[in-house]
């Protein structure tokens, strides 16, 4: 696990978005959890440049992540959308 995804970071996320800490398997958590991540390799990759190991994780993570909310859109449209707009991520 990487040094900025604690384990209390990580059931925070899931509490908040998976409707249990415990609820690891909720694809509105996994899709908060990508999010976090996304955004701190993002970070990551503005200081290092040449991390090409970082760049495919990141777009690694881009195409769960998109997958994950095409399955959302399809099952619960609201949901997706409150999703969306609570994560902050625009589409």
């Amino acid at each position: 696990m990487a040094v900025y995804l604690t384990e209390e970071k990580k059931k925070e996320l899931f509490a908040e978005y998976g409707g249990d800490e415990n609820n690891t398997g909720s694809a509105e958590g996994q899709v908060a959890l990508f999010t976090y991540r996304i955004k701190m390799l993002a970070q990551h990759l503005e200081e290092n440049k040449k991390d090409h190991s970082c760049r495919r994780a990141l777009l690694t993570l881009v195409g769960k992540r998109r997958r994950l909310l095409k399955y959302i859109a399809k099952k619960d449209i609201v949901k997706y959308r409150e999703l969306i707009e609570k994560l902050g991520i625009r589409k």
